[in-house]
């Protein structure tokens, strides 16, 4: 799996660690699946390659951040790098330092009001319901390009 990243923030805050998407996933707001990579390494850069296909084992889901986004369901994967000597130890999102779950919410609660969106976090779940999320926004991106091929 690579991670791409696609956004520019309006305001004045960063993201509290290296943020983007899981290409070949589709979620319910029609976009691919966020991911939030916690590492020592970073920042990537806007439209950077995280990493590539083959070194799926490299970015390890520890839990399921449920966001609303204007309405629409927008959640976000956070995970760690496999590789980082920080943060590879984490298996579960429950595993973190309160105030680390403290600064991720109050970034994604934030970030969009310089634009006037109103987001809503919910509590975080565990790394399973992570895992299940992954596996849904691929199976529903591929659901989506094979009723693409029957439409041709």
């Amino acid at each position: 799996m690579y991670v791409q990243v696609d956004r520019i923030l309006y305001s004045s805050v960063v993201y509290p660690d290296n943020y983007g998407f899981i290409p070949r996933s589709l979620c319910e707001d029609n976009d691919p699946m966020d991911v939030l990579v916690l590492m020592q390494e970073g920042p990537t850069y806007y439209w950077s390659i995280f990493s590539d296909l083959t070194q799926l084992d490299l970015l390890e889901p520890i839990g399921l951040m449920p966001m609303i986004d204007q309405g629409e369901k927008d959640d976000k994967i956070i995970s760690v790098h496999a590789d980082d000597p920080e943060y590879r130890h984490y298996t579960d999102i429950s595993q973190l330092p309160p105030h680390r779950l403290t600064e991720i919410r109050h970034f994604f609660e934030d970030y969009k009001k310089n634009e006037n969106k109103e987001v809503a976090v919910n509590n975080f779940l565990p790394s399973n319901n992570a895992v299940d999320a992954v596996q849904y926004s691929m199976d529903l991106y591929a659901e989506y390009i094979l009723q693409t091929l029957k439409k041709k």
